[in-house]
């Protein structure tokens, strides 16, 4: 081959690796806006009366799977909707630090702090030894568990990488935990009128025993604004507790693995969950301190985490199948409905 040859097929391969480069880049930014595409499908679903009740980021979940078992996985675009699932994923997660507040934590909730982190043990050791009763999914089955004693999804997506959970299982978990999150809530709602405790234990009740932030927002609402802060607050203590979880589970995953080959024994460090604890300590004691901010800004970061959490959510969703949901969904969901029963009943007695 001449020098002239040369030097032509060299520029054809440095053109064909252009056009390469640039169909892949395509591809993935196309795949991360149909996961954003899908996550405003979810907030207009969620706008229906009746779907209002079960949420922007379930509604987009159920979309998401939806999609997957009519038209498959979208192949092409499959490293965009990973980037989604995975790295918006670990955004959403540290913004949603600024949620929490440790300051009013640590000086108004103490109490309720105790009564978060008996919750929390109970959520995880009840779902978990159901698990093994039913024979379920010990992945999702620990999901559920913490998603369940703590904060939902985020909780699920915070513990997800340390625990080595598949995405799809994941997503799973999620799924579930939105909807019996808003069916409790709506429970919760409607056995308000009949039960004999003030409107301020009931906020408190509804606290430290429902899933999600919102689901606790929905339900306590209705009881007035004192019972709903003390709802919100009894919550946040047990997104703080979050922190201390995380770092409890990698120890164990680590001595649970120690003696196994390395490539299985290794848990890498949720470096996100850093960034969570510095934009709490941010939120807490610079934003509005020494940084002057809006309500309205604020709101527009939490909208903000809302709406990269459901993208990432959607990216999960995709990676589900209904034969999973069939073989690996259904005992976990059971052990689930059992926990969740259970917790309100013992949340109840100490209030």
């Amino acid at each position: 081959m001449t020098g002239e040859n040369w030097t032509q097929h060299a520029e054809q391969v440095q053109s064909n690796d252009t056009e390469k480069r640039f169909e892949q880049q395509k591809n993935w930014t196309f795949g991360v806006a149909f996961t954003f595409f899908i996550a405003l499908l979810g907030y207009l679903l969620a706008l229906v009366p009746g779907f209002s009740y079960v949420g922007q980021l379930a509604c987009a979940i159920i979309i998401a799977i939806t999609y997957r078992q009519i038209f498959g996985y979208p192949e092409a675009i499959r490293a965009g909707v990973t980037f989604s699932a995975k790295k918006l994923l670990r955004l959403a997660i540290i913004l949603y630090g600024l949620r929490l507040n440790i300051n009013v934590v640590l000086s108004d909730g103490l109490g309720l702090l105790l009564r978060d982190a008996f919750v929390i043990l109970f959520a995880i050791l009840v779902m978990v030894w159901l698990a093994k009763v039913f024979k379920a999914d010990k992945s999702i089955s620990l999901l559920l568990g913490v998603g369940t004693g703590v904060c939902g999804a985020a909780a699920i997506a915070a513990v997800a990488p340390i625990i080595k959970s598949k995405d799809e299982d994941t997503a799973i978990g999620v799924g579930i935990i939105a909807l019996m999150g808003t069916v409790f809530s709506i429970i919760y709602i409607l056995l308000r009128p009949v039960l004999p405790i003030s409107p301020i234990d009931y906020g408190i009740w509804s606290g430290i025993s429902l899933h999600e932030l919102a689901h606790v927002a929905l339900a306590a609402e209705p009881a007035g604004d004192d019972p709903l802060a003390m709802a919100l607050l009894a919550k946040l203590g047990r997104v703080f507790l979050l922190i201390p979880l995380c770092f409890i589970l990698i120890l164990f995953m680590k001595s649970k693995n120690k003696g196994s080959d390395e490539s299985t024994a290794k848990i890498a460090f949720p470096w996100f969950l850093l960034g969570f604890i510095a934009l709490s300590i941010f939120g807490t004691y610079v934003l509005g301190h020494s940084i002057p901010v809006s309500e309205g800004t604020l709101e527009g970061i939490y909208s903000v985490t809302t709406w990269l959490l459901t993208a990432a959510m959607v990216g999960l969703g995709l990676s589900v199948s209904f034969s999973d949901l069939r073989t690996k969904a259904v005992r976990p969901l059971l052990a689930m409905i059992i926990t969740s029963v259970l917790l309100s009943f013992v949340a109840f007695f100490i209030v």
